[in-house]
This record gives structure tokens, C-alpha cells and sequence, in this order.
């Protein structure tokens, strides 16, 4: 297994190889490391004669520290039996491993400040090695240099898209993006979720993503690399409305999957597909969030935030006159030729995208009319922002907006605070009864398709209660989580690719598999257990929810990755380090 050079991460990309001395795999932690002033907890699977663990330093074997073995804690899912190392109190910096007498020694890790700065890069990083329509040069990739693949400057209206002025067979330019998951094809409704993210993430803590350097092409610009990186997709976004009625498209897509082979070998015609109103309205809310952050930078991106308001406006008129066009892909197939089978992202409701939608509009213009006939706060419990729910990306633009209102919209604002200290409270209660002392995993739904970006967009969650309350509760059950992204988990993964000494060496994504390189794309985060396992795989071996997942590239259920699942891990990392940056 391997383990990202950390340096190398923010200057080159390229990753190093590294053996850990004989670890067991019993012993369960963040593989990368701790704060000095944060919690320090690893989980010992089974259970055992002796109820003690010491720290020692890596390399000389001198104990540091000595502490006592939780009693044991029971994994409802497995029936397994954990304990719990708690080191939060040693504060020194260095390097690391724990070890249990009885078990045997962890993999080796860190303790200092900005101990996952390395993994708040690359992270945003993996999203500049899914660009579409550009070569990924040396200096940038590194070994994962490849050459541009999908100009899409011939993209085909299809027929379900057609309309007076672009009758199906016409030709248009709908260049850059991001290939949105394992598959390189590009979707205006998962880039919705994933874009709302990452631009969030800019609003929520601006000066410190402005220091993040990731080593891209527009890393010497004056435009920090998250909103370089976001831009690259939001120019394509803008491509795929149709400027004759304000409309937005479905998807670019070819009409069946491609093959495993590298971008540049990807030749089937694309096409962009129907108009409806959830990919519009998704759309309206990204261009609404961009225009007001954009007028910040009018110097250095002329132009854009102007386009991205003008957008925003265009499509939602297009949505008010157009309220229930849905997506629905098999009758769309029944219709009109050729067949689509790729990823098709229907959703039954569009409520949660009305909410959103007009929520970006007013914060943006200041206009409370956007809000006149949404229920903006429906009784149903709030849900994790997922790509066909969206309510409570709403809700986090409206807790941080209060400068941006007049007094009529505290009403709003203090609801929507209110729900998301409550979202955070149900979270944390009954952590210390958890086999992993994690807020993920508490529920079987927890282990859904794409299980890690649950466990990331709960830490937002979590992150978004601390910034409102300042309670170190929600702060700390937010690094738990990390944790558990990192390798504190019940399959003892670091779910994301080059990060840690065992982590996805086989993902599902095509790059990874064509490139001819050992190691996949780093950065890349998979997508984490899924009892479903539709992809029928053979190497799965466990059915348990919290174990079920194999590194195997067949298996599209659990090792795919998708950029709305890396979005919310490049959240939590980077608001992680804001945050403790000033706690130092």
C-alpha cells in the first residue's frame, strides 16, 4: 500500500510509496494523524486479555504514554465486540503509532498542526484530474499527466432536447467541466449539489481557502484555486441553458456508457439531453451563489458574475412557467432516438430545489419576492444534502447571510439556525455508545450508495452548529468523522485514494483502471460501504452494512467515486483546518 508524500501533494501531485512496519489492522485510526489541541481516539477490534495501549514514538519505540482500553462497546450491525484508545490528552508533536499488547501496532501517524492540510489539497486536487476538454500537463499531474480528452465542441441536441431555434442534430459547444464520477460524462443536477458545496465552503470560511494552493494552471492568478477549480465547471454549466428561453439541460451525455479506457480514446458522439425543471433550478441556485461571489473578483474574471446573475434570472422565469417538467428517462427513451442509459439522476420532488433555488435568489438580489409561494420551511425533518435533496444547502446560506439581509429576513434566518442546531443535536446524542465513536454509522441508512459522502456532509452539518453556537461538541463529532473517512472505520480503509497506508488501490473510474499506473488518481474519495452491492461484485466479503465494501474496480456500488461525493470531503478537511488554525 501507499502513502501520499504530503509536500508532493501540494506541489506536484505525484505520490510516493511507502511499507508501515508489520501493523495490525485491528487497530483502527486516522491514518494520517491528529491536531495537538484535539481529540486522539483509535478503536481495537475484538477483544482481548489486556485492557491497556501505549503510544510510542515511531522509530525508537519509546513509550510516551499509557492509557486504558475503553470497555467494550458492541457493533450492532456485526455483533463485534470494540474498545476504545483514548490519547487526546498528549499534545506532542511527532510521529506516531499505538499498541496494544495483546493486538499488535498501528499504522504509524502524526501529530502537529495543519496535520490535514495535505488531505484539504488534495482532495480539491482530485477535482482538477477530473477536468474535462484540456490536457493534464506534467507540471500539474504529475505521473497522472494524460492528454485532453472530450473538446465537446461538437455536442448534438438531442431530440427529447429540441426546440424552434435547436432542432434535434444541431451542433453546439459545451466545452470544460468535470467528468462527474467513474464515467465521463457531465450532469447539471449532481453538479449542482457539488458546486453549492464547494462554493459554500468559499462563503464559510474565505480567508482561509485563499492561502489553499493546490499547484494548478491558474494557481498565480489572484483568484484563490478553490473558485479557479469551481470555475472550470461553472463556464460549462453556463453552456448547457439554452439562451432562447433560459432552460437548462439535463445532461451532456453520450447515449451508453463508454468502455474503460482513457479520456482521449472516448469517441462517441455526445448529446445534451431534455430540459427540466430540477436540472434548472439547480442551476439557477449555483449561478445565483456565484453572481454574489464573482462581484468580488469583476478585476480579475470580467464579466462572469454579470453572466452568472443574467443566468440565474433567465432560468428561473424558465422554471416559473415550466414548474413540473420532470425528468424521466425510460419514457424519455420511448420518445425519441437514440437511447439513453447513462447515469440518469431523476428525482420524484422538486420542492427542496424550489427552496433552494429561490433561497440563493434572495440572498443574491435582496428581494424577498423569490420566497412568495414557497413553503420554505416544510414540516418534514430536515434530510443531508445528497444530489436529489438539496433543502438544507438552503438553510446554510441563510444562517451565514444575516449581514447580507435587512431585519425582515432575521425571521428566516433564525429559523433556519434553529433547525440546523437541532439536525446537529439529534447527531451527537448517543455518540459515546457508538462501536467507533462516530455519528456515521448510527443508522443502517447511513450506508447508502455513496455512504462516504453521508459521512462528510454530516460533518458539515456538524461544522455549520459549531460555527453558529461555538460548542466544541459538534467540532469534535466533526473530526470524528474525518476520522472515520481516514480509516476509523469498521472495513479499516482511508476512503480516500493516496491518502494513508491502506486506501482504495482499485476504484471504480476509468482513468484509474486505463492509465497503465499502480496507484489510482489521488485525491479521489470512494464511495464507502453499500449493502446493496448492485454491482453484483464477487470480491465483497462481508454483507454487514459497515463492512460492506471491496476495492475492486467492478464495483461501481461501493469504490466509484463521484464529485459530489468529493465536494463534501474538501469541505470538512479545509473548514477543519480553518477552524483549528485559529485555535492554535
Amino acid at each position: 500500500m501507499y502513502k501520499v508524500n504530503t509536500l508532493l501533494v501540494l506541489l506536484t501531485g505525484l505520490v510516493s510509496q511507502s511499507i508501515a512496519q508489520a501493523p495490525i489492522e485491528r487497530i483502527r485510526l486516522n491514518q494520517i494523524g491528529f491536531y495537538p489541541k484535539a481529540p486522539k481516539l483509535a478503536v481495537v477490534v475484538g477483544e482481548g486479555t489486556t485492557s491497556t495501549f501505549r503510544l510510542k514514538e515511531a522509530g525508537t519505540n519509546k513509550v510516551v504514554f499509557t492509557g486504558t482500553l475503553s470497555e467494550p462497546r458492541t457493533n450492532q450491525y456485526s455483533g463485534k465486540r470494540n474498545r476504545v484508545a483514548d490519547f487526546s490528552s498528549f499534545t506532542k508533536k511527532g510521529e506516531y503509532v499505538v499498541e496494544v499488547p495483546d493486538v499488535g501496532t498501528s499504522y504509524t501517524f502524526s501529530i502537529r498542526p495543519e496535520v490535514l492540510r495535505e488531505v484539504a489539497a488534495g482532495s480539491l486536487k482530485g477535482f482538477y484530474f477530473q477536468r474535462v476538454s484540456t490536457a493534464l500537463p506534467e507540471k500539474y499531474a504529475g505521473k497522472w499527466a494524460r492528454p485532453a480528452g472530450h473538446p465537446d465542441d461538437q455536442v448534438l441536441i438531442h431530440p427529447s432536447a429540441a426546440s424552434a431555434g435547436r432542432p434535434g442534430g444541431t451542433v453546439i459547444s459545451s466545452a470544460r467541466g468535470w467528468y462527474d464520477a467513474g464515467d465521463y460524462n457531465k450532469y447539471i443536477v449532481n453538479s449542482g449539489i457539488t458546486m453549492g458545496t464547494l462554493l459554500s465552503l468559499y462563503e464559510d470560511f474565505p480567508q482561509y481557502t485563499k492561502k489553499l494552493d493546490v499547484n494548478i494552471p491558474e494557481s498565480d492568478n489572484q483568484v484563490p484555486d478553490l473558485l479557479d477549480e469551481a470555475v472550470w465547471n461553472l463556464r460549462w454549466m453556463l453552456t448547457m441553458q439554452d439562451s432562447s428561453d433560459g432552460g437548462v439541460y439535463h445532461k451532456l451525455t453520450t447515449p451508453s456508457f463508454e468502455g474503460m479506457i482513457m479520456p482521449d480514446k472516448a469517441k462517441k458522439p455526445r448529446y445534451v439531453i431534455q430540459k427540466n425543471t430540477i436540472a434548472t433550478l439547480d442551476f439557477v441556485a449555483v449561478t445565483a451563489q456565484a453572481a454574489r461571489i464573482f462581484d468580488k473578483y469583476q478585476k480579475e474574471l470580467p464579466g462572469l458574475a454579470d453572466s452568472c446573475r443574467t443566468a440565474a434570472l433567465k432560468g428561473w422565469t424558465w422554471a416559473k412557467q415550466n414548474p413540473t417538467v420532470n425528468y424521466d428517462q425510460n419514457e424519455m427513451n420511448k420518445n425519441f432516438d437514440p437511447d439513453v442509459s447513462t447515469g440518469s439522476y431523476q428525482d420524484r420532488s422538486s420542492d427542496d430545489e424550489w427552496i433552494w433555488a429561490a433561497t440563493e435568489l434572495y440572498i443574491t438580489t435582496g428581494q424577498d419576492k423569490y420566497l412568495e409561494g414557497i413553503d420554505l420551511f416544510p414540516e418534514a425533518p430536515l434530510s443531508l444534502p445528497s444530489w436529489n435533496q438539496v433543502r438544507a444547502l438552503a438553510y446554510y446560506t441563510l444562517a451565514r447571510s444575516g449581514k447580507r439581509l435587512h431585519s425582515s429576513g432575521d425571521k428566516y434566518i433564525d429559523e433556519a439556525r434553529e433547525i440546523i442546531i437541532r439536525f446537529a443535536n439529534d447527531m451527537v446524542t448517543d455518540l459515546d455508545k457508538q462501536p467507533y465513536h462516530t455519528v456515521m454509522g448510527k443508522t443502517q441508512r447511513d450506508f447508502s450508495w455513496g455512504s462516504s459522502s453521508v459521512a462528510a456532509n454530516q460533518g458539515i452539518a456538524l461544522i455549520q452548529a459549531h460555527q453558529l453556537t461555538g460548542e466544541k461538541k459538534y467540532l469534535h463529532a466533526a473530526l470524528g468523522n474525518l476520522d472515520y473517512l481516514l480509516g476509523r472505520n469498521a472495513t479499516g480503509y482511508s476512503f480516500l485514494t493516496g491518502f494513508g497506508d491502506k486506501t482504495p488501490i482499485r476504484p471504480h473510474h476509468r482513468p484509474s483502471v486505463a492509465d497503465g499506473i499502480e496507484e489510482p488518481v489521488p485525491g479521489l474519495l470512494s464511495g464507502g460501504p453499500n449493502p446493496g452491492q448492485q454491482d453484483k461484485c464477487k470480491t465483497y466479503t462481508s454483507n454487514y452494512p459497515d463492512e460492506s465494501f471491496t476495492d475492486d474496480d467492478c464495483s461501481y456500488a461501493s469504490n466509484e467515486i463521484a464529485i459530489n461525493w468529493n465536494a463534501p470531503m474538501v469541505y470538512l478537511a479545509t473548514a477543519v483546518e480553518a477552524i483549528m488554525e485559529k485555535k492554535k
